[in-house]
Formats: structure tokens, sequence, C-alpha cells
């Protein structure tokens, strides 16, 4: 027991210190050159009225909060849907929630753009999430019409690939000039963040991240099974409605401000059981968070530093990172059924 605690202990310590060193690096590292001394100076002063104040202020320190929030979001959604479908390679890029919540944001951009009207954060928000729910409804169809795993994954891959199509064309083919910026965030990025958008976002992932803390008892309870969480007195159907309105909350704020990006709701989680060796939701939910945070931030700033001043989408960077460890997971689930 005192071993276990040791471990949650270093590993709590362990994740806010990469959180802590990722977000000195991505408030110095850019395309412009500043000096630690100088930064320093900016944050005392909050001066925003300089160039330089203004880079600061206006651009990587929204930049930065965004990454660490929304991808401890999107770790968390993926967390509660591996936990909902009992599989570690579920999650809302791969089971094409993402993609459904981005066809639905393109859908209400495109719409109000062609009337001259600007998407705000809540229809953004509220477009996304119900592409998520409609993505989930599907999933949950086909899951209960199929008992192998890997076909119900296969399945959200396709709805994900036939959202992402519709949403491609919907692109290609737009005329006004703001629709066609929508291919950049198609790719998903969290270049533009404001503070306008940090307030909403943080609302939104508080509140979620506060509803998922309080179901981590009974999705315990669920891990073992669910006859042993009905004779503990767990309501099956309103814990499984429960954890799809989170997970889809969750995935939707990413997609909404961010675009869809990949494989983080898969491979952290699982990163994150290796850190803990537990699987408990009281402990995997807030070092899922401050996982996924540390693993977008290291990620936005490969993405803004490596080739710049040209930027990369962050799908591309998490991608190389993340698929990797899938890979891994499925060796290991296909050697853990031969032995």
């Amino acid at each position: 027991m005192r071993d276990k605690r040791l471990r949650y202990i270093y590993g709590y310590i362990f994740l806010g210190f990469a959180i802590a060193f990722l977000l000195v690096l991505n408030l110095y590292m850019g395309s412009t050159d500043m000096s630690v001394k100088n930064i320093m100076k900016l944050l005392i002063s909050g001066d925003t009225s300089s160039v330089e104040g203004k880079i600061i202020w206006s651009i990587r320190i929204p930049r930065l909060v965004s990454a660490a929030l929304l991808g401890g979001a999107l770790t968390v959604s993926g967390f509660l849907l591996q936990t909902f479908f009992s599989n570690p390679i579920a999650g809302p890029y791969v089971l094409g929630i993402s993609s459904g919540a981005k066809l639905t944001v393109a859908l209400s951009m495109i719409f109000l753009l062609q009337r001259g009207m600007v998407a705000g954060s809540v229809v953004m928000i509220g477009a996304a999430f119900i592409g998520s729910l409609i993505s989930m409804m599907f999933i949950l169809i086909i899951s209960k019409r199929v008992n192998n795993m890997s076909v119900l994954i296969i399945c959200g891959v396709m709805i994900g690939y036939i959202c992402s199509a519709i949403t491609d064309f919907l692109i290609t083919f737009a005329d006004d000039s703001n629709i066609i910026n929508l291919h950049n965030w198609a790719l998903g990025s969290f270049s533009g963040s404001s503070w306008s958008n940090v307030r909403v976002i943080t609302v939104v992932v508080a509140t979620s991240m506060f509803f998922a803390v309080w179901l981590s008892k009974p999705m315990s309870a669920y891990q073992l099974g669910e006859t042993y969480a009905r004779n503990m007195g767990v309501n099956i159907k309103k814990f499984r409605i429960a954890l799809i309105l989170l997970s889809s909350m969750l995935s939707s704020v990413v997609t909404a401000f961010a675009g869809p990006i990949s494989f983080v709701g898969i491979a952290v989680p699982h990163l994150i059981r290796r850190l803990f060796k537990t699987s408990k939701p009281i402990h995997m939910i807030p070092a899922c968070f401050m996982g996924g945070a540390a693993f977008c931030l290291l990620c936005d700033l490969i993405a803004r530093v490596m080739f710049a001043p040209t930027e990369i989408n962050i799908s591309s960077v998490t991608a190389v990172f993340g698929a990797p460890v899938v890979i891994y997971i499925m060796i290991g689930r296909q050697r853990d059924r031969a032995e």
C-alpha cells in the first residue's frame, strides 16, 4: 500500500514538473527570439502595449493554456471511452467521434459565414457536441450488432473517414475565402487561441472534469463488470448516458477550438497506466488530464518550433508520437491472447 502511494505521489510530481517545464519552454521558444530576462520583465509588469508584450500576453500564453486544457480534456475523454467500451484502443479520434464533431462544426461555420455571420464559442461547442453525439449514436448501434471489439473499432474508423471526406468536400468547393481558411482548422492547431476562448474552454473543461471525478467511484465498479456494478447500486443506464455525455463534451470542446487531434485520447491514457500501474479512475482521471496537458504542450512546441516560421499541424506531431504507442498496445493484446 505504501509503495502504491509513493508511486502515485512520484507520478503526480513528475507530471507537474513536466507541465511546468514545458510551459516555460513554450513561453520562451518561438519564431520571435526573446531573452529570459525580457520575458520575466513582461510577465511581472503585465505590459501588453509593446510588440513583445503582445506576443507573450496575446499569443503565447493563451495558446499554451489552451493546449494544456484541451490536451487534458482529450485524454480524459479517451479514458472515459476506454472505460465505457472496456478497450484500450477506444478513443474519440479512432471511433470517429472527433470527425463527426468536425463535420457539424464545419457545416455550422459555412452556413453562418455565407450569411455574413461569425460562429461564436457557444455555437462552435454546441455544433461539435451534436456531431459527437451523432457519431457516438452510430457507434452504439453498431456495438449492439457486433460482439468483436476490433470490428467496432474498424467501423468507427470508417465513420471517421466518411465524416472527414464530407468535410473536405465542403471546404474544397467553398467559394468564400474565409470558408477556405477552414482547411487549416480541419487539420488541427492551437494557433489563434484568445483569452475569450480560454475563458470558455476553462468553464467547459472544469465543469466536465468535476463530473468525471464525481463518477470515479461508480466507474471503478463498472470496470469490474456490469453485474458487479449493478450489485453495488450503480444505475447502469444512467451511468452510461453520463459517460457518453461527458466524453462527447470533452472531445467536442477540443474539436471546436483546435480541430480534430489524433491519437492523444488513446496513447496518453495507456502511458499514464504504465506510469501509475493502476486503472483506478480516482487516480487516472487527474493523472490523464495532467499527462494530456504535458503531451499536447510538447507536441505544440514541436509544431511551432521545428520548422519555424512555418508551422505544421498538431495532428501530424501527435500521430508521430501516438501511433507507435497504439501499435504497441495492439501487439501486446495479440500476444496476451496467444498466451
